[in-house]
């Protein structure tokens, strides 16, 4: 099969690859029909961090199930599925609260499972991280495209409005104008606030923040930033979600909290170099609560919303391309040209 293959920083190759096959009861062969390039594998790509070279990449699939073991239940040759992030068994301690990504049998998209960037992956957990979606919706484009964040992005964008402890009539802010930023402020749009305040700084990015429920936006930078917050809502908001991950962003999220207030974070830490100073979070008591996002939790919640036309996360898609076009949409979200990528194989 073709797949995009990593080759050290800025290089991105589709070649021929071996094709995964079957090889466990409970696994799964899913012929890839839509997947996406994520602001997370721009880390390796840009050579922030490490990866195997080369290596297969990509983590949101969605597809057409080829072939099923014999012990799996949920799905069947024919259906149309979408996977999260993260393959998780569905049976251990940790599946069973929900906290999919502490897996004890997890395992990614990558290596002999295929890589999502490409025509075939396979899944060694089909009932615990298959998502079937109901055959009504299964060839409806527009649906396609409005589930397919579910597996990555729009879950972890609810992941940090939950963590926030956002609910209806909160204020909040959201940190971070990517596509996790974006469907953080559809997240805590969905979940009741009152008032939202969306903070970045690219206009083209805030105007969809606008567009999905954002009250307010903040494009300032720094100290800035977080004067105007504070000048916006009399000393800061109960519920931050921090949507980056660096440095800056999380002293922007203790910045713009107000006291006794709760940061939800799902930015993935990079470049904390010492660390984060948690002293400004102890002596204002806010919460800082989160991490890698369970977004097999949530999926079938958030499917049940796009299903009936009341959730649409697919606006963050700003650039379509086939397997081909694979190095062009990195290269697109590097510059900063594409919020986040759809890939059609």
């Amino acid at each position: 099969m073709r797949a995009a293959t990593y080759h050290g920083p800025g290089h991105i190759r589709v070649e021929s690859v071996p094709e995964p096959e079957l090889q466990s009861p409970r696994g799964a062969i899913i012929r890839v029909t839509h997947t996406a390039v994520c602001g997370s594998d721009l880390w390796f790509y840009r050579g922030e961090t490490d990866r195997d070279v080369p290596s297969r990449v990509g983590h949101e699939p969605m597809g057409i199930v080829e072939e099923v073991g014999d012990d799996v239940v949920s799905v069947e040759p024919g259906d149309r599925v979408f996977a999260p992030f993260f393959i998780s068994c569905g049976r251990c301690e940790f599946c069973r609260k929900g906290l999919y990504t502490s897996c004890v049998n997890q395992d990614s998209w990558s290596g002999d499972n295929g890589g999502a960037q490409g025509e075939y992956v396979r899944c060694p957990e089909a009932d615990g991280t298959l998502v079937r979606v109901p055959d009504r919706h299964a060839d409806d484009e527009d649906t396609l495209r409005s589930l397919l964040p579910l597996t990555d992005v729009m879950g972890t964008g609810h992941h940090a409005a939950v963590s926030a402890g956002v609910e209806a009539g909160s204020t909040c802010a959201v940190i971070g104008d990517g596509a996790v930023g974006l469907c953080g402020v559809l997240a805590a749009k969905r979940l009741g606030a009152e008032r939202i305040i969306a903070m970045g700084h690219h206009e083209d990015r805030l105007a969809i923040a606008e567009e999905f429920g954002a009250t307010d936006l903040v494009s300032e930078r720094g100290e800035d930033a977080i004067e105007r917050v504070q000048e916006l809502t009399n000393g800061g908001v109960n519920h931050v979600m921090e949507c980056v991950g660096a440095t800056s962003s999380m002293e922007t999220a203790i910045g713009v909290a107000r006291p006794g207030g709760t940061v939800g974070y799902v930015g993935v830490p990079h470049g904390l170099g010492d660390g984060l100073d948690l002293e400004p979070f102890f002596r204002a008591n806010v919460t800082l609560n989160g991490g890698v996002a369970p977004v097999r939790a949530y999926a079938e919640e958030l499917m049940a919303d796009v299903l009936q036309g009341t959730l649409d996360p697919s606006p963050i898609f700003t650039k379509t391309v086939d397997l081909d076009g694979v190095p062009e949409g990195y290269a697109a979200m590097d510059n900063r040209e594409a919020i986040k990528v759809l890939v059609k194989p």
